[in-house]
């Protein structure tokens, strides 16, 4: 019976050569097993009627039924016990089967579906907690990373600075160095002791060829090689002249005597 997914079973009294879901011949009560916890509906007296007249229990039914405790008074019915110790009995085991499903601990489909919610509940919390732990410890070490780094940026900044003040310096003192005035290179000395005017001084008339070989020794001996040109452009014009008047003197001279 039931619907799909949701079956309710019928407890029923019927032939071994029946199908199961056959004919029966009476119906003795209903069966929820999935139901929390699972319900039943028995017809206590009935049953016991099939019982006690040869009736088998399939090992579903007799489970429920040892539940029940109709099982237990089947068997005290046939030890001819009396029906005040049957119903004692029966009232005893059916509050010892109910102090032990309590105590069992078994919980209702609402019940687990509960206790799954808190236990995700409580495992979301703890992997959030985690979580924010570690975002927690990895913005201090991006932070710390942070520091570091400018730090190091700083460093490397003051060393630039530092190196380019240096570079200025030196560049600036090459510059001095070029912009100040070179010594002039020592140019030799040279040191001509001609005696220009000395030519020209004649106390008395001299031949041609006895003046021009003193000149030119003359001019020979104390004029240096770096000074030819300037011996050249200072006596060659006046030594001639020397030469000349001499001449005219020394050829004028015969003629007065």
């Amino acid at each position: 019976m039931g619907r799909k997914k949701r079956p309710i079973y019928a407890i029923v009294a019927a032939d071994t050569r029946s199908p199961r879901d056959g004919r029966y011949i009476e119906d003795l009560g209903r069966y929820s097993p999935l139901d929390e916890p699972a319900t039943y509906e028995l017809k206590g007296d009935r049953i016991l009627h099939w019982l006690l007249d040869g009736a088998q229990p399939t090992e579903t039914v007799k489970a429920l039924l040892s539940r029940e405790g109709i099982m237990l008074e089947l068997h005290m019915r046939r030890k001819k016990r009396t029906e005040e110790d049957i119903t004692s009995a029966v009232e005893a085991h059916r509050v010892a089967r109910a102090v032990k499903a309590a105590s069992s601990g078994k919980m209702t489909a609402e019940q687990r579906r509960d206790k799954a919610m808190k236990e995700e509940e409580k495992r979301a919390a703890e992997l959030a907690a985690e979580v924010a732990k570690q975002r927690s410890a990895a913005m201090a070490k991006a932070k710390e990373t942070a520091a570091l780094m400018a730090s190091a940026s700083e460093a490397n900044r003051e060393a630039s600075a530092k190196a380019a003040k240096s570079e200025q310096a030196d560049a600036n003192a090459a510059q001095a160095a070029a912009d100040a005035p070179t010594p002039a290179a020592e140019t030799p000395v040279v040191d001509v002791a001609v005696e220009v005017d000395a030519p020209a001084v004649v106390a008395e008339p001299v031949a041609e060829a006895e003046v021009a070989p003193e000149a030119e020794a003359v001019a020979e001996a104390e004029v240096a090689p770096e000074a030819e040109a300037v011996a050249e452009a200072e006596v060659a014009p006046e030594a001639p002249a020397v030469a000349e008047t001499a001449s005219e003197e020394a050829t004028d001279e015969p003629k007065k005597s």
